[in-house]
């Protein structure tokens, strides 16, 4: 059942961005939980041969069985193996390169490993994930990302960090600075290659394989494997093991539905589906930069504490604010496509495609950041 709200006249936007153009159809879909998945694990963490610390911090965050990807692909890459991983954001897959390397610096201290993805939201979680895992180990983790003061980055790497985190500008500018040599890593990993090469980081991919050594022990994941993907797989990795996690779209915990505004205004639609019961957590996807901030402006003169994520504010301002949302000091975040590629947010209640993404990937990339870890989600679409 569509949502309806009101029949004033209303107009269409007036802007040069391309809507996606889909039968509205296909974004009306009930969620059919799986609380259990089709995979049946082979293992339970405990049967992997992790240092006794790092199995009680797994356990202290309250992991007993892998997901499908860790399930398959950590025995294999535990036993030193290239692995490309194919799976979608969600999966788990994070901890299939974090628990080895944090495993292989408690036995080895100089062992240093380096992870490239494609922005500064998703490194910062990668390196918040990995100091949860490595609590007590001795294991050190820097992030280098942009919009954060460089010189602060170099200090903390001079600390004796073990793991780099960081997004292919940054590495890539530093290494050719000279403050960090390539040449010294032994295990490298590639996050999200296909977004990276979406966002036009192909060049700076390329420039940092070549300067890697070439004995590593190399880790490469995606969501697809397009032909430009295939080329720097080809170019990074030896002899991989290939573990792909299928995905048929959208999560099938997701009740995905279309809003039809019959010409009301959109900011008293938003309104009158965020005062109803059961929107605890909502993150609102809007097209442009400006569009979002002032969107995000226009929900807290309402009254609703909202805050926005996008590509005008720097670093920290952006860090703060996904901070602040995952800690429920807001209940609504409104976020670009960009901005919220890699976002990693327990808990979400809705989607809200306040306005309509350009592709249906972006739709599937979208809602899935709700219906997560076996809950129920909501994704809900504005059409006219």
């Amino acid at each position: 059942m569509s949502y309806r709200f009101g029949n004033a006249r209303g107009g269409r936007p007036q802007n040069r961005i391309k809507y996606m153009r889909v039968d509205p159809r296909v974004l009306i879909k009930k969620a059919v939980p799986q609380i259990a998945s089709e995979h049946v694990p082979q293992h339970q963490f405990v049967d992997f041969p992790l240092e006794p610390i790092l199995q009680a911090n797994i356990l202290a965050k309250g992991y007993t069985t892998p997901t499908a990807i860790q399930d398959q692909a950590l025995p294999l890459v535990l036993e030193g193996k290239d692995v490309v991983g194919l799976a979608a954001t969600g999966t788990g897959k994070t901890a299939v390169f974090l628990l080895p390397i944090i495993n292989q610096v408690i036995k080895e201290r100089n062992h240093k490993a380096i992870v490239i993805t494609p922005t500064r939201e998703l490194a910062a979680q990668i390196v918040d994930e990995g100091r949860a895992f490595a609590r007590g180990t001795r294991c050190y983790f820097s992030l280098l990302i942009g919009g954060v003061d460089l010189r602060r980055q170099i200090q903390d790497m001079k600390r004796g960090s073990q793991v780099i985190v960081g997004t292919p500008g940054r590495i890539k500018d530093l290494a050719e600075r000279g403050n960090l040599r390539l040449a010294d890593f032994q295990t490298v990993v590639l996050d999200e290659v296909d977004r990276m090469l979406d966002m036009g980081f192909i060049r700076d991919i390329q420039r940092i394989i070549s300067a890697l050594p070439k004995e590593r022990h190399s880790l490469f994941f995606s969501a697809t494997m397009s032909e430009k993907t295939k080329q720097v797989a080809q170019s990074f990795l030896h002899d991989p093991v290939t573990v792909r996690v299928e995905s048929q779209g959208a999560s099938c915990n997701i009740n995905q539905d279309v809003v039809k505004l019959s010409g009301r205004n959109k900011i008293d639609v938003l309104q009158s589906l965020l005062v109803q019961p059961g929107f605890d957590k909502v993150l609102v996807f809007g097209r442009t930069k400006r569009g979002a901030e002032k969107l995000s402006q226009l929900l807290s003169k309402r009254g609703f504490s909202s805050i926005a994520i996008h590509g005008n504010k720097n670093q920290n301002q952006r860090q703060r604010a996904l901070d602040a949302f995952k800690r429920n000091r807001f209940k609504i975040m409104i976020a670009t496509d960009v901005a919220a590629r890699g976002l990693d947010v327990d808990n979400i209640t809705h989607v809200i495609n306040y306005e309509l993404p350009e592709t249906y990937e972006d739709y599937i990339h979208r809602i899935g950041r709700t219906g997560r870890a076996d809950r129920t989600g909501v994704a809900l679409t504005f059409i006219d």
